[in-house]
């Protein structure tokens, strides 16, 4: 359900620092306070990404196929 700056890094190949920022635009994005977590569903919106193949690969490994 929620998303972390070091799945983000992962799924994009750029550094923590990068994911961390993601992170921090989301949130104000949203209007999110500090201890409001980022969805998946948030993250896919913003980067533009697939949900599915985002969800496939932080909760059962890169999608094979």
């Amino acid at each position: 359900m929620c998303i972390y700056s070091k799945e983000i890094a992962f799924i994009t190949g750029k550094g923590d620092r990068y994911a961390r920022d993601v992170i921090r635009d989301i949130k104000l994005l949203h209007k999110k306070d500090k201890h409001q977590l980022v969805t998946i569903r948030e993250a896919c919106d913003y980067l533009g990404l697939p949900y599915q193949d985002v969800f496939l690969m932080i909760n059962k490994g890169v999608k094979e196929g």
